[in-house]
């Protein structure tokens, strides 16, 4: 039915119950009206009645017309009149007999001595009487009538009931109009929109409606879009790509790439760090994305195979997301993948993250000469929290056929060995983020050996650098009983072999899409951040860490301090801004760190700020990546001074950045990132002088050599992005073939109840 008839029809309904419903109502009301008019006869009869007889009695018509003519004009009332026993008027209001039709309807009344009142018609219209007999005390000698106009009772309330009606209809009618104007104009709006974003005439970002009513709608429609968006911006790179025999990989190329290696396999992800987190904001609960390049990664490959990702917990509203198995779809506003939680209690925490992984693996693995803290009590906790991730992920791949599992970074080392004796068809990886150490620094650990085997449970092993392969292959020949395959890289332990390979983690670069700023808009922003700043300077420099003992934080504050000794024209000229958000506070070594960042900052300002200036600006707080990239795209240059690093996203994320080809990028030699950025100034940065010297070089070199320098880095970094990571990664797992072998595994089942026999599998390296 076409819209304009149901609204008609609405109308004539509303109209319909609105009749009904008044003329109901204005038929108790007339008998309401009535009946008080009854009353109020009544009332002034009664109270009349002895005056009246009293008159009767002594004979007095003077005394009589007097009394009626008091009842004159008044409002709503008739008049009155006094018959004798023989219903003749002795007295009665002037007019009053003139408007009856003969003589008044009373004469029953009064012959049968009773009071009474009554409706009758008159020439005047519609009237009420009410009698009253009169007696002397013996006999009945007159009657008092009491009349009243009865006729404006109909007309007032009729009168009211369809003005009612009619304003019921006006309301009725005027918010049909309104409801037609607010929803009409905007659904028009958005119809017009999604015609020309269809037709490629339209932005994502549109004039939607701002009433709240139409959020919900806005919100789909704004996914819609975007997706169509995507899929419409993806199917044109891959054109360009195809036309220009480019290799620059997208998310768009991962999952077609990953779909057809998979071939129908499902994969698991297991970190630390879950993708997304819901907290509570108020009395709502919103959900948000911490900040990781993982997700960036892995997003399109878990989407691509409907994947379950498997993490800790780490939202405060996160149960009151989730199933009674902690799972939930997510992205939570376009569903595509799963996401399983897992919780730890506050003793796992401490014992598993903050203990075993962070005052124990993490400083030993990064040789930042700190002191590597080993407890027993943390050792159990990070054992039974891998056994309760294992069991979480044998949950999941239950029922699975040669399902893909990848653990990520240092949490869990023993996962591996874990998964693969329960289902010993799946192919299991684990990618180890940090640095792998040299053999005799790993000795340190009481438990290397049982850290070792969990991982080789794994088919294949992933670092970001070959000399990290190294150091694991030789740290597993001195520690464990295997054999080491050095032209394959590969261990073979307990009949299960091990490939060990380099995948050098990257950035989500964004080709050439994003057109550098315009040098006005450059300039704008680049003031806005010295006026945020609260400092005037010429060259600015930049440093985006966590606040990290690894991350060389003080070393490169003091090359501030021996720059300005070494050349004071930079005084009141240069300023570098360090981003250090706070990172692992339980810990004192870090509390310590702080402090002395701040100390640091504090007494080399002390010693060189001018009014308006300072060398050194420390924002101390968490910065999101859209805050950052403003910094990124203004700095003269970027200082990545790590004293060990596995790889270090922050160079590359700088390097992207630029779409302007500008700036100058300080790296030390300690980080992954310098084996791939070698346009960058490549230092030590445990020397103060070098790091001095490679700023002054930055921030004076031609205008030529710096663009040919971040031209040369921003290929690097363009073929090989954190896509082509994750389908090399990723698409090296899913081709190893699995055979059946012969084994003699004897393992305890990580759930309780029994397991179902599985086949024995190993692996074939393909050659």
């Amino acid at each position: 039915m076409h819209l304009s008839y149901r609204l008609v029809l609405l109308l004539s309904g509303v109209a319909a119950i609105s009749v009904v419903f008044a003329t109901y109502q204005a038929i108790g009301e007339t008998r309401g009206l009535e009946r008080d008019l009854q009353r109020q006869a009544v009332v002034i009869a009664e109270s009349q009645q002895k005056s009246v007889e009293q008159t009767l009695q002594s004979s007095a018509p003077d005394d009589l017309q007097t009394f009626v003519d008091r009842f004159q004009n008044h409002h709503g009332l008739a008049g009155v009149a006094v018959f004798n026993a023989n219903g003749e008027p002795l007295a009665i209001t002037p007019g009053l007999e003139s408007r009856f039709f003969g003589t008044p309807p009373m004469w029953q009344t009064m012959l049968e001595g009773q009071n009474g009142g009554k409706f009758f018609s008159a020439r005047s219209g519609r009237m009420h009487v009410y009698s009253l007999p009169l007696s002397n005390g013996e006999r009945v000698v007159g009657t008092l009538g009491v009349f009243h106009d009865a006729g404006s009772i109909a007309a007032t309330v009729w009168l009211h009931a369809i003005t009612n009606v009619v304003e019921t209809l006006l309301v009725v009618a005027a918010t049909l109009l309104i409801v037609v104007w607010s929803l009409g104009r905007p659904l028009r709006r958005i119809t017009e929109w999604l015609h020309d974003l269809r037709t490629g005439q339209a932005s994502v970002n549109g004039e939607f409606p701002k009433e709240e009513m139409f959020l919900p709608l806005t919100t789909e429609v704004k996914q819609l879009a975007t997706s169509l968006n995507e899929a419409r911006a993806a199917a044109q790179e891959e054109a360009r790509l195809r036309d220009a025999s480019l290799s620059l990989w997208t998310p768009e190329r991962l999952r077609v790439s990953v779909q057809s290696k998979l071939k129908g396999s499902r994969l698991f992800v297991v970190s630390n760090r879950e993708p997304y987190e819901h907290n509570y904001q108020g009395s709502s609960i919103v959900w948000s994305v911490p900040p990781s390049g993982l997700v960036t990664a892995l997003e399109p490959v878990l989407r691509a195979c409907d994947g379950t990702w498997i993490a800790q917990a780490s939202g405060k509203a996160d149960r009151e997301t989730v199933d009674e198995r902690g799972r939930l779809r997510v992205p939570p506003d376009h569903h595509q993948y799963s996401l399983r939680r897992v919780w730890l209690s506050q003793e796992e925490e401490e014992g598993f993250y903050v203990g075993f992984a962070n005052e124990g693996l993490w400083p030993l693995c990064h040789i930042a000469h700190n002191r590597p803290l080993f407890r027993a009590e943390d050792w159990s906790y990070y054992r039974d929290v891998n056994r309760k991730f294992a069991a979480a992920v044998l949950d999941e791949i239950e029922g699975e056929r040669e399902p893909i599992v990848l653990a990520q970074d240092y949490h869990f080392a023993l996962l591996p060995r874990m998964i693969k004796e329960q289902r010993p068809d799946a192919r299991v990886a684990i990618f180890w983020h940090i640095p792998w150490p040299n053999a005799e620094a790993f000795g340190i650990c009481p438990w290397q050996r049982e850290l070792l085997d969990g991982m080789l449970g794994a088919d294949l092993i992933g670092f970001h650098i070959q000399a990290h392969c190294n150091n694991f292959l030789e740290t597993v020949d001195q520690a464990l009983e295997s054999r080491i395959n050095w032209e394959h890289f590969a261990v073979n332990r307990k009949q299960h072999v091990t490939a060990v390979r380099p995948f050098p983690i990257s950035v989500a670069f964004n080709g050439d899409g994003a057109a550098p700023l315009s040098a006005e808009a450059s300039s704008s922003e680049r003031a806005a951040l010295l006026r945020e700043l609260g400092v005037d300077a010429t060259y600015l420099g930049l440093g985006v860490d966590r606040v990290d003992y690894t991350k060389g934080i003080p070393e490169r504050l003091r090359a501030i301090e021996r720059l300005l000794d070494q050349h004071p024209g930079y005084r009141g000229k240069l300023t570098f801004v360090q981003i250090g958000a706070p990172s692992r506070g339980q810990i004192k070594r870090y509390q310590d760190l702080m402090t002395e960042v701040v100390q640091e900052t504090e007494r080399i300002n002390q010693r060189f700020k001018t009014n308006g200036w300072k060398p050194i600006v420390f924002l101390n707080h968490h910065h999101s990546h859209e805050q950052i990239q403003p910094y990124y795209r203004q700095a003269d240059f970027c200082m990545v001074t790590s004293l060990h690093d596995g790889m270090n996203l922050v160079a590359k994320e700088y390097v992207a950045a630029r779409h302007d080809e500008k700036g100058a990028l300080i790296l030390s030699r300690f980080t992954g990132a310098s084996r791939e950025l070698t346009d960058a100034f490549i230092i030590n940065p445990y020397d103060a002088d070098e790091l001095a010297q490679a700023i002054h070089s930055a921030v004076s070199m031609p205008e030529e050599e710096a663009s040919a320098r971040m031209r040369r880095m921003r290929a690097v970094v363009k073929e090989n992005n954190v896509y082509r990571w994750a389908e090399n990664l990723v698409g090296e797992l899913a081709g190893i073939r699995l055979e059946p072998v012969a084994s003699t595994k004897g393992n305890l089942p990580l759930v309780k109840g029994p397991t179902k026999p599985q086949p024995e599998y190993g692996m074939r390296i393909a050659g």
